[in-house]
């Protein structure tokens, strides 16, 4: 149980819905994992007589996937789908999706069948207990040990530094309450991470865990320099702890600067030892890294507020189908 949990609790009275589960689907060449994710879909929440739209955004897609949808839309009017103009990222997919999903939850998962769709029906009993977020959280995953111990390092860190409570092996795939989707629609920022800001407006949370599957097919899109650049994303945005670091990193080079003074003027005046260029050139290459490392952490919180203030438009639609009018 969650410190959230403990603090508030969920209501007693069980929620139904009135009107449909929205559910929010990134696709970014995923042609060949489609069609089985949508038969799963369908057959998980048909069989629970779950009424649902499901909102996929193609970002930018090289591959099949737009006509498939295209022609999916065509003869299911539950289908939704936004087109983007180029590739924008996964998380302003996202947040396209959660732009225009229009049910009572919200459900945002990958299109890769990692994330199970047999699951959401265990979502949606947790959001009828009272609860207005629920995240799931990867127990065990089928990929390989070090991108397994990268995660798991990267989301400690993100939850020892940040200044919200961000769960711990805690990806984008949740259910989210109406209101909330409301609210995470209204936050300007163009440099997002979901899942930080997911926990940010607060609100009853809880979890589900549940086993994160193997890619049904193909080649992970998401590459190393996505992943870091999302790790950056959480660390930057929700913590001012690096700046923080390039203080103490700062008085560290001055301090151990300053002994070695004491040290080099001790052995020229006791001992008539001259400093040697070895020394030196340690000494500049020492305090030339801390300098860099210091403007690098400085640059990156600087580059976000440049991004901020062009005020660009966090994507651009090339075609919408399946909306009504």
């Amino acid at each position: 149980m969650t410190e959230a949990e403990n603090l508030v609790g969920p209501p007693q009275a069980l929620r139904t819905l009135s009107s449909h589960l929205s559910l929010v689907v990134p696709v970014y060449n995923e042609q060949e994992n489609l069609p089985a994710l949508c038969d799963r879909l369908r057959q998980t929440l048909e069989a629970k007589e779950i009424p649902y739209r499901i909102f996929f955004v193609n970002d930018g897609s090289r591959d099949g996937s737009l006509a498939w949808l295209r022609q999916l839309a065509a003869t299911d009017s539950r289908i939704r789908i936004l087109s983007f103009s180029r590739n924008f990222g996964h998380q302003i997919s996202i947040s396209a999706g959660l732009a225009h999903a229009d049910g009572d939850v919200v459900v945002v998962m990958d299109a890769d069948l990692q994330d199970p769709p047999e699951v959401i029906p265990d979502l949606l009993a947790k959001w009828s207990e009272g609860y207005e977020v629920v995240y799931a959280v990867r127990k065990k995953r089928k990929e390989l040990l070090a991108k397994r111990g990268a995660y798991a390092l990267f989301y400690r860190i993100l939850a020892g530094i940040s200044d919200v409570e961000i769960p711990l092996d805690s990806g984008d795939f949740s259910l989210m309450d109406a209101r909330v989707v409301s609210l995470l629609r209204s936050f300007p920022e163009r440099n997002r991470f979901i899942r930080g800001l997911r926990s940010w407006v607060g609100f009853r949370q809880t979890e589900l865990a549940y086993e994160r599957m193997a890619r049904h097919s193909g080649e992970p899109k998401y590459r190393t320099r996505h992943l870091m650049k999302l790790a950056m994303d959480g660390f930057f945005a929700f913590s001012t702890v690096p700046l923080q670091i390039a203080t103490y990193l700062g008085l560290l080079a001055a301090g151990l600067g300053f002994l070695y003074l004491l040290y080099a003027l001790g052995t020229r005046f006791l001992y008539g030892n001259p400093t040697g260029w070895t020394s030196l050139a340690a000494i500049v290459l020492f305090l030339g890294g801390t300098q860099l490392m210091i403007l690098g952490i400085l640059g990156a919180y600087l580059g976000r507020v440049y991004e901020e203030v062009k005020q660009r438009p966090l994507y651009i639609l090339d075609e919408v189908i399946g909306f009504p009018g």
